[in-house]
C-alpha cells in the first residue's frame, strides 16, 4: 500500500502529541493481548490478519449480496458439514520445517466465520455452505508465512469458495480505538523482522520518502514497549520542512526503523499500536 491519508506538510510534528496517550495505547495492546493468551492458551502458531477469505470472484448475479453476506459473517449449512476436528494438523514454514498444530471441525469454522465478521448484514441473504474440504494454503503468522490447514467451503449458486483458516485456539482480540489526531505518532506496522536471540527489532511501515534534502521528506525513530508476551513498537515521525506550511504528495514510501528491546524478542509478538493487532513477523537465524 503506497498511499497516506494525510498531507505531510499539514501534520503537527512530535513535539505537539500526547505521548503519554500513546503510551497508554500500548499498554492497553499489551494487557489486551495478556488476557486474550490466558483465556485461549498459548498456541504453537499464531496467525495474524484476516483469517476468513475467498476463493475465485464473485458472479454479476450474486455479487452485491454474497460479498456483503460474507462480509457480515452469513455463512451456514443446511445440514452437518462432514469435517471432525484433528489433533495432527501442519503447519509448514518455508525453511521445510513443520509445527504440529490442532485442527477445528468444520462446523466450527463456520461458527468462527460468524464470530470474527468485520460488520453485519441485515438485509443479506444468507450464504449456504454445502461441502467442506481441508486444504492446505499460505497464511501469514507471527513468525512470518508460512502454508497451514485451511477449511474451504463450496457455497450454493457460485463458484466461489469460501476459506477460513483451520487452527484451533488461534487467539483473536478485537481492535483498539485509535485517535486519529495522532498521525505522527505510532504509525501502522505492516511487519517486523528480529531474532529469538536478538534485541534489535526492525518494523516496516509506509511513511514519506527519506528526508535528504526534501522538504517533504522524513526521518523516523522506533521505541519499545515491552512485556512478557508482546512487544509494541512506536515509530515516531521527524518531518524535514524547508518551508512551514510545505503542501506535500499524499503518496507514500515503504520505510523502516529499528527499535532496541530490553530483552531478547524470543517468541514474543509483535503489537501494531494503532489497532492491537499481531504483526507478521520474520525471524531471522
Amino acid at each position: 500500500m503506497l498511499i497516506t491519508a494525510l498531507l505531510f506538510g499539514c501534520a503537527p510534528g512530535p513535539g505537539s502529541l500526547d505521548v503519554e496517550k500513546v503510551h497508554r495505547q500500548a499498554q492497553a495492546a499489551l494487557d489486551q493481548w495478556a488476557d486474550a493468551v490466558a483465556k485461549a492458551g498459548a498456541p504453537p502458531v499464531i496467525p495474524v490478519g484476516e483469517l476468513t477469505g475467498q476463493v475465485g470472484n464473485w458472479e454479476a448475479a450474486v455479487g452485491d449480496n454474497n460479498k456483503r453476506a460474507l462480509m457480515g459473517g452469513l455463512v451456514f449449512t443446511a445440514a452437518p458439514l462432514e469435517g471432525d476436528a484433528q489433533a495432527d494438523g501442519e503447519v509448514r514454514w518455508p525453511d521445510g520445517s513443520t509445527t504440529k498444530v490442532p485442527v477445528m471441525a468444520a462446523q466450527d469454522a463456520l461458527v468462527a466465520i460468524s464470530k470474527t465478521a468485520p460488520t453485519t448484514c441485515d438485509d443479506c441473504t444468507p450464504l449456504t455452505a454445502t461441502r467442506a474440504t481441508l486444504i492446505a494454503g499460505p497464511i501469514q503468522t507471527s513468525r512470518g508465512p508460512a502454508t497451514a490447514p485451511i477449511w474451504s467451503f463450496d457455497i450454493d449458486g457460485t463458484d466461489v469458495e469460501v476459506t477460513r483458516v483451520a487452527i484451533q485456539n488461534t487467539i483473536i482480540v478485537p481492535a483498539l480505538p485509535w485517535d486519529p489526531i495522532f498521525p505522527s505518532y505510532g504509525l501502522h506496522l505492516d511487519s517486523a523482522t528480529g531474532s529469538v536471540q536478538g534485541t534489535g527489532l526492525t518494523v516496516a511501515f509506509v511513511g514519506a520518502p527519506e528526508a535528504g534534502d526534501k522538504p517533504c521528506g522524513e526521518d523516523y525513530s522506533a521505541e519499545a514497549v515491552e512485556s512478557e508476551l508482546a512487544v509494541v513498537v512506536l515509530v515516531t515521525r521527524h518531518p524535514h520542512f524547508s518551508i512551514l506550511g510545505t503542501g506535500c504528495t499524499a503518496v507514500g514510501a515503504r520505510r523502516t526503523a529499528t527499535a532496541e528491546l530490553a530483552s531478547p524478542l524470543a517468541d514474543r509478538v509483535v503489537l501494531s499500536v494503532d489497532d492491537g493487532q499481531p504483526v507478521p513477523t520474520i525471524i531471522l537465524p
